[in-house]
């Protein structure tokens, strides 16, 4: 715990490309530069601060206090400055929340003067798609919505441990550089898995994060690690993740996930026999419903409901949903088993 002077090393990058995070931020074990070569500097000690390019450390022995800046030099340490904070996080281990459940433009939609857009009913407002797992081996986010930071807040969710990607579109994608605070948490770079389309709209949308330009403070940019994902089954956090290939319109192919007997399926218009044969027997289905009316790249919610009566789930629920639908009269009126997700939804994971 802080306090315990004399109980922690701290390390000090030996070039210009310092990169400083916890590597365990819940006991404050240890202080870490994430790339590059690393030494053990000479201090043992435990950190004050951790602000833009800078660190303070606290050492023990009866050292002077010191700032090891950008450059891994020593200057005197600023007086005053307060103990950085633990992060904060809800336990949501063998729990899935639904994040987000709204289409691309999200509902309500700006400057619409609908019903469903002007109702006051939480339900009925529905952020950019996105979900999260509680796994054992923390927590696996599933795209970064332009929601991302409200979201997490809203759920009390303080740490991302890895993020899976269904695809490249905007509203998938856009939210990614709320994850810069994870690498200070991890001590690493937040792990990304995804498919090679994916991985070239994210270098291109946020090159600032993979130019070749030394970064101007910590935490300027994400520090982010891929892992090239196709359909075969992987590993990640302590659990087996299971690609689901669905079609996304004439042009996109994309990727649902299964976890255990929970799938998630959005953004599809079609899904592939050979894809179908691996959603049987599902405890909960997550499937795209965009609106009434069919759509060239996505389920309308009569589409939706078929695929829903073939695979025979125990429950499904219906996301990426436009103002189309208003919540509590929708539900009244579909099979029993399916309802519309909503915004903050909880689903056990077995």
């Amino acid at each position: 715990m802080p306090g315990a002077a004399g109980t922690w090393q701290c390390w000090q990058h030996i070039n210009e490309d310092l990169i400083v995070a916890y590597s365990d931020p819940i006991n404050r074990s240890t202080v870490t530069c994430s790339r590059g070569n690393r030494q053990y500097c000479n201090l043992s000690c435990f950190p004050l601060l951790l602000a833009n390019h800078v660190l303070i450390c606290k050492p023990a022995q009866g050292q002077q206090p010191a700032l090891r800046g950008a450059r891994g030099g020593v200057n005197q340490a600023v007086p005053g400055k307060k103990e950085k904070k633990r992060f904060v996080s809800e336990d949501m281990r063998g729990e899935m929340v639904l994040l987000g459940t709204g289409t691309s433009v999200g509902v309500p939609m700006i400057g619409c003067g609908c019903d469903v857009c002007q109702s006051e009913d939480d339900h009925n407002k529905r952020t950019r798609t996105s979900a999260i797992l509680g796994l054992p081996g923390g927590n696996l986010l599933i795209d970064t919505p332009p929601d991302l930071r409200s979201q997490l807040l809203r759920e009390q969710i303080g740490v991302v441990h890895s993020v899976l990607f269904t695809h490249e579109h905007a509203d998938h994608i856009f939210g990614l550089d709320d994850l810069r605070l994870f690498q200070f948490y991890l001590g690493h770079a937040v792990p990304l898995y995804c498919e090679e389309m994916v991985e070239i709209r994210i270098r291109s949308s946020f090159d600032y994060a993979f130019g070749s330009n030394r970064p101007t403070h910590v935490g300027s940019t994400p520090q982010l690690e891929f892992h090239r994902i196709g359909t075969d089954p992987f590993e990640v956090l302590g659990t087996t993740v299971i690609p689901i290939r669905l079609k996304h319109g004439p042009r996109f192919d994309v990727l649902g996930f299964r976890i255990g007997n929970v799938a998630y399926c959005t953004d599809t218009n079609e899904i592939p026999p050979e894809s179908m044969a691996l959603l049987e027997g599902l405890d909960v289905l997550i499937l795209d419903a965009l609106r009434w009316r069919s759509h060239v790249t996505h389920f309308s919610l009569e589409e939706a409901i078929e695929v829903a009566r073939q695979l025979g789930p125990v429950r499904t629920l219906f996301t990426h949903l436009s103002h189309d639908f208003d919540h509590e009269q929708t539900n009244r009126e579909l099979p029993e088993g399916m309802q519309l997700a909503y915004d903050g939804q909880r689903i056990p994971l077995q």
